[in-house]
């Protein structure tokens, strides 16, 4: 099957034929109909995760698709059936996945990281009883592509780590995918966000989806002042050092900040003196187990959510072309999620 595929850490991308995958017992197979290209996928290809990536590699970890074929033991799907999966695939059998935490599972696995990925014809999804999430008729397969990392993981950040509250402020910086996500999560909750980035124009898809502020990261200083004392959440989707001190800074006391984006290290250091005296809730948010997605689906299936306005305007990317767009992803503005269609 095609694949991209690289040998080498910041090396060249290049489509490639590699072996299909067959489905391993209690998996499946999935046909890949759709695929994000995220950061983080740029931060493997960067060698920020040298640890887990071997090579041949090939990147990719959100993606919606079709099964393609059944593992020993699987119940409940069929050749055919609509599917995404998070970028987390838990076991399902340890005590964190039976306490519901699979985003955290000391066993996980992670396709484009320590598996095979989605930049593929086709991926396999493992534990699929613990892992597969079936999509409902009305989410088509580009919305769905964002699913598996950027949509679902603010999701879990804003919502179920941040403990957003109507009429709260949350300030999201960095408004890539996931800041993006952050900002319409946040929106459709009722809160009043203000959207935080170094480019202008990632900060006008920021305002269309709803912000009610938008400041560029030289101008953060002024979010005090202009929440009357403070944030009540902040959200660090970026993964800078000065990304993450202003949000920190931004907050005001008792408040909460949640850190999404991936660090390179050595990370920032945290002002651990003024969490103490404002009794500030550092939290870390990893992705979103698939047994939550019920909840945000349900969002989508009410309208509080429109993925589609996630999407960047142009058409899905061709295999061919998403090497040089995962390349030039540490530099380039958001203009919304980007999806790749491998079967072109």
């Amino acid at each position: 099957m095609r694949a991209l595929t690289y040998d080498s850490f910041r090396g060249p991308m290049v489509v490639s034929q590699v072996p299909e995958p067959s489905a391993p017992p209690g998996g499946v197979v999935v046909a890949v109909e759709a695929t994000g290209l995220c950061r983080s996928d740029w931060h493997g290809w960067m060698g920020h995760d040298a640890d887990i990536v071997g090579f041949p590699h090939v990147p990719g970890h959100e993606f919606a698709g079709r099964i393609a074929e059944l593992g020993d033991g699987v119940t409940g799907f069929a050749v055919g059936d609509r599917v995404t999966a998070p970028f987390v695939q838990a076991c399902g059998a340890c005590p964190t996945c039976a306490e519901g935490n699979g985003q955290v599972c000391p066993h996980q696995r992670q396709p484009g990281f320590t598996d095979r990925g989605s930049f593929a014809e086709k991926v396999v999804v493992r534990a699929a009883a613990t892992n597969l999430v079936r999509l409902p008729d009305a989410v088509g397969m580009r919305e769905a592509a964002a699913l598996g990392c950027r949509v679902a993981t603010a999701f879990r950040g804003v919502v179920h780590r941040g403990r957003i509250r109507k009429d709260e402020w949350l300030a999201v910086f960095g408004c890539g995918g996931v800041g993006l996500a952050a900002v319409m999560i946040g929106v459709a909750a009722g809160a009043r966000v203000i959207a935080v980035d170094v480019s202008r124009a990632s900060l006008s898809r920021a305002r269309a989806l709803g912000a009610e502020q938008v400041r560029l990261l030289e101008d953060a200083g002024r979010i005090q002042a202009l929440t009357d004392g403070g944030v009540h959440v902040s959200v660090d989707a970026v993964g800078t050092p000065d990304a993450v001190a202003a949000a920190l800074a931004s907050l005001r006391p008792r408040g909460r900040h949640v850190q999404i984006g991936l660090l390179a290290d050595p990370a920032p250091p945290v002002p651990l003196g003024v969490v103490i005296s404002h009794e500030l809730d550092v939290l870390g948010s990893h992705g979103m187990a698939a047994s939550d997605y019920a909840e945000l689906l349900g969002w989508v299936g009410h309208g509080r959510l429109d993925l589609g306005a996630l999407l960047a305007p142009r058409a899905s990317l061709s295999l061919d072309e998403a090497g040089a767009a995962l390349a030039g992803m540490g530099e380039a503005a958001s203009d919304g999620v980007l999806v790749i269609d491998p079967r072109n």
